[in-house]
C-alpha cells in the first residue's frame, strides 16, 4: 500500500503575495479595499482560522498602497500571531468591555468603499456603518467574484489529490452491494472511503436511488436500493484544505432502453461542455453548451440547475458555470461540470468532474469512466 505524504504548507510569502494581489484587485475595481472576516476568505490569505466564529469581531483589511492590517480580540491575538500570514500583518487588538467598532476604524478610512466578506455577521457590517457613517460596503462575491479563483500550483495539487481520493472512493463503492441496502448504508461507506483515502471532511455524500435521484439535492433515506434502480452517486469533502466534488450514476442490474438513452444525452452533455472549456470564454458558455445537448434531446425542461461551481477551499464558490455569468475562464480556475436530467417520481441521472482551466483547454481531476456502470 502507497503511503499518501502531505503537501508543503504554504508560506508567508504565499500569503503575502495574496494579500497584495488582491489589494490591486481592489484598486482596480474602483474600491478603497477589502474586509475580510473569518472564514475561507480569512483562511486564503492569512492561514489564520479562529477556532470558533463568534460574536467577537476579527476583521483583515486590504488597502492598495499599505500594508495589511488585521485586528482581534486580544484574547485570540497568540493564535493569530502564530498564523502563516501573520508576518506580512500589522496586528491590532481589542477588549472585551471596549468598543470593537470604535478600534476597528483604526484600520479603515473614512468615506471608503469596501468589498467585505460575504460570511460577515449583519451585526458587524451594522456596527461598522455606524462607526463610520460615510463609508460604504458591498458583497465581496458580487464585486470580486474571481478573488480566489485562480489557483496557484501548490493549490492545484492538492485539488488534484483531492480528485484522486474521490476517485477511488468511487472505485470502491462500486465494487460493493447495492440491492437490498438502504441509501442511508451505502452513503456511509462512501463517507467511510473518502475518510481512509484522506478526507478530514465529508462535505456531502448523496446517494439517490430511484424516484430519489430525480431530486437532485435529495441526499440520502432509508429507502431500501431495488433490482432495476438508477442511483445517483455525488459525494465531496475537504482534503489537505481543498474540495473534492463529483457524480457518476450506476444502475442496479440491467438498464432499459431509455434509462441507457438519458444516461448517454447527460454523459455527451458533459463531455461536450468539457470541449468547450478554453481561456477565454465566459463562464456561461460551458453551460450553455451542456444545455444544448440536453435541449436537443428534447430533455430541456429536466435539466433544472447550473451546469457547475467553482472548487476551492470550500466545494462550493465563484465562478458558476450559468447563464448571465460573463467572467472569462483563466489558466488556474478550478469548477465543477455537472448537467443533468430529472424525471420527477422516476429517475435522474448527473455525471461530474471537475475541472481546471489550462493554456490548452481543460484537465479534468476526475477521471473515473462516464459509461453507464452496472452494480450488484
Amino acid at each position: 500500500m502507497s503511503v499518501e505524504t502531505s503537501p508543503v504548507p504554504f508560506t508567508a510569502e504565499d500569503f503575502a503575495q495574496r494579500m497584495a494581489r488582491a489589494a490591486e484587485q481592489a484598486e482596480a475595481a474602483g474600491l478603497t479595499g477589502i474586509l475580510v472576516t473569518p472564514g475561507p476568505d480569512l483562511l486564503y490569505f492569512t492561514g489564520y482560522q479562529p477556532i470558533a466564529i463568534t460574536e467577537r469581531i476579527t476583521l483583515l483589511a486590504l488597502h492598495g498602497g499599505r500594508s495589511p492590517s488585521m485586528i482581534v480580540p486580544v484574547l485570540e491575538r497568540p493564535d493569530a500571531e502564530a498564523a502563516r500570514g501573520a508576518p506580512a500583518l500589522t496586528l491590532a487588538d481589542w477588549t472585551d468591555g471596549s468598543d470593537p467598532y470604535a478600534a476597528t476604524t483604526a484600520l479603515l478610512e473614512q468615506g471608503g468603499r469596501y468589498a467585505i466578506s460575504d460570511s460577515a455577521w449583519a451585526m458587524h457590517v451594522l456596527g461598522l456603518q455606524e462607526a463610520l457613517p460615510d463609508s460604504t460596503y458591498v458583497s465581496m462575491t458580487s464585486t470580486l467574484p474571481m478573488l480566489r479563483a485562480i489557483k496557484d500550483a501548490d493549490e492545484l495539487e492538492r485539488l488534484a489529490a483531492a480528485g484522486a481520493a474521490a476517485d477511488a472512493s468511487f472505485e470502491q463503492i462500486a465494487k460493493g452491494q447495492f440491492a437490498g441496502r438502504r441509501e442511508s448504508e451505502v452513503a456511509a461507506d462512501l463517507a467511510r472511503f473518502l475518510r481512509t483515502h484522506g478526507h478530514s471532511e465529508i462535505d456531502f455524500t448523496v446517494v439517490g436511488s430511484g424516484p430519489n435521484g430525480a431530486n437532485p439535492h435529495h441526499e440520502y433515506g432509508e429507502r431500501m436500493i431495488e433490482e432495476g434502480d438508477m442511483v445517483v452517486l455525488d459525494f465531496g469533502g475537504i482534503k489537505d484544505g481543498y474540495g473534492s466534488d463529483t457524480t457518476r450514476t450506476v444502475h442496479v442490474g440491467e438498464p432499459t432502453d431509455e434509462e441507457r438513452e438519458v444516461h448517454e444525452v447527460v454523459r455527451l452533455a458533459q463531455q461536450t461542455a468539457f470541449e468547450a472549456v478554453q481561456p477565454g470564454v465566459e463562464c456561461q458558455v460551458i453551460d450553455r453548451a451542456a444545455r444544448k445537448v440536453i435541449d436537443d434531446a428534447g430533455y430541456g425542461e429536466y435539466f433544472i440547475h447550473r451546469t457547475g461551481h467553482g472548487i476551492g477551499l470550500t466545494t462550493h464558490e465563484p465562478p458558476y458555470m450559468i447563464e448571465g455569468d460573463t467572467n472569462e475562464l483563466e489558466p488556474g480556475m478550478c469548477f465543477s461540470i455537472e448537467p443533468g436530467v430529472y424525471l420527477s417520481g422516476r429517475f435522474g441521472v448527473r455525471i461530474e468532474d471537475i475541472v481546471t482551466v489550462t493554456a490548452e483547454g481543460g484537465q479534468r481531476f476526475n477521471n473515473t469512466r462516464h459509461e453507464l456502470q452496472i452494480v450488484a
